[in-house]
């Protein structure tokens, strides 16, 4: 989000004081009328001013973020060096300034299309990847499906080399050439207790009104209105999935059509800043379980657990002592290749965290597939895309209860007792099914 231009209250963008003279690179660079970047493009654009960067002497420091797009910076991802490719043949008239001149959607009306049509299409392309995912999840399908039109290649196969070579690794590390960190790289983890963070991230959302986060989000509303006429706005990518805007969007339109009443405008705005509140704190539990899961795994199948340190940041009082002392002295270590610590002797929270979730992870480029298919309760008409997904429906008090309904039913038909069509049907809608 901080790749956009202007917005620095929505995005969070550090201020010009806080920078303390020290350039900042990539912040601001994209306008609200270009094209939303692939993975591939801010790699290649993020590589091109790291390398800069070093070829000065200096040492670059990558600040995130969006971990999807970190992670694939900093190890090597043929994922994204397919998607750099494809973007490179098809895009060689670009200055080196500018993103793709095209939108995905505009380029490949597929995937404008309906969820229903995005995922028969990707069955087509890429049954394996089309079986991993949810069908209601439009926006990995679509990724999946994107993936095949950019490269002409199916994601599970590009999936399936990364695999093959991290797995390589791990049998001889000296064959990591395919794989692995693309740097000597040092990894700082600033991690808060659960109860502290949640108190922080509230906060945060109440000071980013304070400082006019309302203003940013009316002037996206405006920008939006004045555009979508001539130019189609894809609220479903880029800055129009910002924490904030979405939230707000039902307030600031009933602010501007004049219709809604002082009380109903009041309500609104509560319920949008809460609903901000819940989303900034579902962002950074997602935040922690990429950690835990993706990251974690990644530097396992390179050799280098030993490069990520949590640093304890519950406590702003001992922020000194357990956060910028300990992380200046490993990065003085790193620096002048000493010794290092132990990352999970840190700290308490260091020696819990610092170990890979087992959760298996069907994006996942460092472990195999899952075995477990999707599965359906037809009964319920609840989907699940996961083996404990579809264990916790089974214990769940709705679906034991409809069971319940369908067993009784079928020991009166069996006695031969009541309309057991019409209680059947009955039985049937009164089931509410949700989606997993």
């Amino acid at each position: 989000m901080q790749l956009y231009s202007g917005l620095p209250i929505i995005t969070n963008k550090i201020t010009v004081e806080e920078r303390k003279g020290i350039p900042h690179h990539l912040l601001g660079c994209i306008g609200l009328d270009e094209p939303t970047w692939v993975v591939g493009t801010f790699v290649k654009r993020a590589f091109g001013v790291i390398e800069e960067i070093r070829s000065r002497g200096k040492l670059p420091i990558l600040v995130g973020g969006t971990h999807y797009y970190t992670q694939s910076l900093l190890f090597r991802d043929r994922l994204a060096e397919a998607e750099e490719d494809g973007e490179r043949g098809e895009s060689k008239k670009d200055s080196e300034a500018q993103g793709p001149t095209e939108d995905l959607e505009d380029k490949y009306p597929i995937l404008k299309e309906s969820t229903e049509k995005l995922l028969a299409r990707l069955q087509d392309v890429d049954p394996i990847m089309a079986e991993r995912w949810h069908p209601n999840d439009r926006r990995k399908i679509q990724r999946s499906l994107e993936i095949y039109l950019q490269t002409g290649r199916k994601a599970s196969d590009i999936y399936a080399e990364q695999r093959l070579a991290q797995s390589a690794t791990s049998a001889d590390p000296s064959a990591g050439e395919d794989s692995g960190l693309r740097f000597p790289t040092l990894l700082f983890w600033i991690h808060a207790e659960t109860e502290t963070l949640r108190a922080r991230l509230d906060s945060r959302v109440d000071k980013m009104l304070h400082r006019g986060l309302l203003d940013e989000v009316r002037q996206l509303y405006e920008y939006s209105t004045e555009h979508s006429a001539q130019q189609p706005i894809h609220d479903s990518r880029g800055i129009w999935v910002s924490i904030g805007y979405k939230e707000f969007s039902a307030y600031i339109t009933a602010l501007a059509n004049g219709e809604a009443n002082e009380t109903d405008l009041q309500t609104l705005n509560m319920e949008a800043v809460e609903r901000t509140k819940i989303a900034t704190r579902q962002y950074a539990k997602r935040q922690t379980r990429w950690i835990r899961i993706k990251l974690l795994q990644a530097l396992q199948a390179a050799h280098a657990t030993s490069s990520l340190y949590l640093l304890d940041g519950t406590s702003i009082a001992e922020f000194e002592d357990k956060v910028l002392s300990p992380a200046a002295d490993v990065t003085r270590a790193f620096l002048s290749g000493e010794p290092m610590p132990e990352p999970k002797d840190m700290s308490k929270a260091a020696a819990e965290m610092l170990t890979a979730a087992s959760n298996q992870d069907p994006e996942s480029t460092t472990s195999p597939p899952r075995k477990w298919l999707r599965q359906k309760c037809e009964l319920c008409g609840v989907t699940c895309v996961t083996e404990k997904q579809w264990e916790a429906h089974a214990r769940s008090r709705a679906h034991r209860r409809l069971v319940s309904k369908k067993r009784k039913l079928e020991e009166e038909e069996a006695e031969g007792g009541g309309d057991v069509a019409s209680r059947s049907r009955e039985m049937k809608t009164t089931g509410s099914p949700t989606e997993t």
